[in-house]
């Protein structure tokens, strides 16, 4: 099978990728040092999924994996939503999750327990040079808590809590993690369509 790219230079996501395509050769972006930063500016998860596996399958000539995700909350009108990853303003600082994390508690200082209701999405896009373009959606269920708990994972996982579970995102482990994640779900799905989408795209 060819290599499949991960359009992320993000070393928590490559390697939860890497356990849930396991069994597929995976590459990130440290491969690639010369790739190009795809500025996420459009306004669905899908558009900036489909901006980054575009460019970097155009780059690099192989069959190229993205995802945008982030966190939904209900209070905040779904927000941060595609701005999850610079909510704060802090986009790509070392400090960047916890600002942002920070600020989403801040916002919800004032809110009720049963009002914190929230959810991650994350599209995840397969893009093949010459050949289809595969898009699908997961999500994980839960509420955001009052104060951080657990050191796993990055981003917001400090603070949610899924549907059915007294951890947070950060307390679970990597695999527990995986089997619910929004992000476990949308590449065990896309997982399942890579085969079929590069032996499409083999000349004839």
């Amino acid at each position: 099978m060819s290599t499949i790219v991960l359009a992320t230079r993000n070393a928590g996501k490559v390697a939860e990728l890497h356990r849930i395509l396991s069994g597929i050769e995976v590459v990130g972006l440290e491969a690639f040092p010369d790739a190009p930063e795809v500025p996420e500016t459009e306004l669905t998860f899908e558009g900036n999924a489909l901006l980054k596996a575009r460019a970097i399958a155009a780059h690099t000539g192989l069959p190229a994996v993205a995802d945008d995700s982030g966190l939904c909350v209900r209070a905040l009108n779904d927000m941060p939503g595609v701005l999850s990853a610079r909510w704060s303003g802090r986009f790509g600082a070392g400090d960047a999750d916890r600002a942002n994390l920070e600020l989403v508690l801040d916002q919800l200082a004032d809110v009720a327990e049963d009002r914190r209701a929230a959810h991650f999405v994350c599209a995840a896009v397969l893009v093949v040079p010459g050949g289809p373009e595969h898009v699908v959606e997961g999500r994980m269920h839960g509420r955001v808590i009052d104060a951080p708990r657990g050191t796993g994972g990055f981003g917001y996982d400090p603070i949610f809590l899924p549907d059915g579970h007294d951890r947070t995102s950060a307390e679970l482990t990597a695999e527990e993690k995986d089997a619910i994640s929004h992000r476990g779900r949308a590449f065990r799905a896309l997982a399942e369509l890579i085969p079929q989408a590069i032996e499409a795209a083999r000349p004839r």
